[in-house]
């Protein structure tokens, strides 16, 4: 039901280039008719209008799980710079194998600087990132947190 070509003919087409590439079915056609043309023209998963979030996300998890192609990395825990490691799981900080006490914020704000090392941010973003989007004071407040 996709204005300009067929959904099927999208399967069949993906199909072609390749076979390992997961394909999932989002339709509002119901019919057990459709649901099994789908799956043979090569869907890998079919799923009908209306379905709730956790399931689409469920059934997106099985498929990448299930593709060959695809690789999961485990997010690194300890970020590291020079003399400097942040530990993400236990939120701990070392310099030269020294504990450097944190607070909540300081610590989320040099996350952010340790994962994208050189990449300037403004106030407003670090804001939004640390303190999150209901923050209702000044923005002055990250320079504080900062120095």
């Amino acid at each position: 039901m996709l204005p300009f070509i067929s959904g099927l003919d999208v399967c069949r087409f993906i199909r072609q280039q390749s076979h390992s590439t997961p394909i999932l079915i989002l339709s509002a056609r119901t019919a057990e008719a459709d649901i099994v043309v789908g799956l043979e023209v090569g869907a890998d998963d079919y799923l009908t209008k209306p379905f709730s979030l956790r399931e689409l996300i469920a059934r997106c998890r099985v498929l990448l799980r299930n593709y060959q192609g695809f690789v999961v990395k485990p997010k690194e825990q300890v970020l590291r710079f020079q003399d400097l490691a942040l530990d993400r799981h236990q939120c701990r900080v070392t310099l030269r194998g020294k504990e450097v006490t944190l607070s909540p914020k300081e610590f989320g704000l040099l996350e952010i600087f340790m994962k994208h090392p050189g990449r300037v941010r403004s106030r407003e973003d670090l804001l939004e990132q640390v303190w999150g989007l209901d923050f209702m004071g000044d923005s002055k407040t990250v320079d504080v947190h900062i120095r």
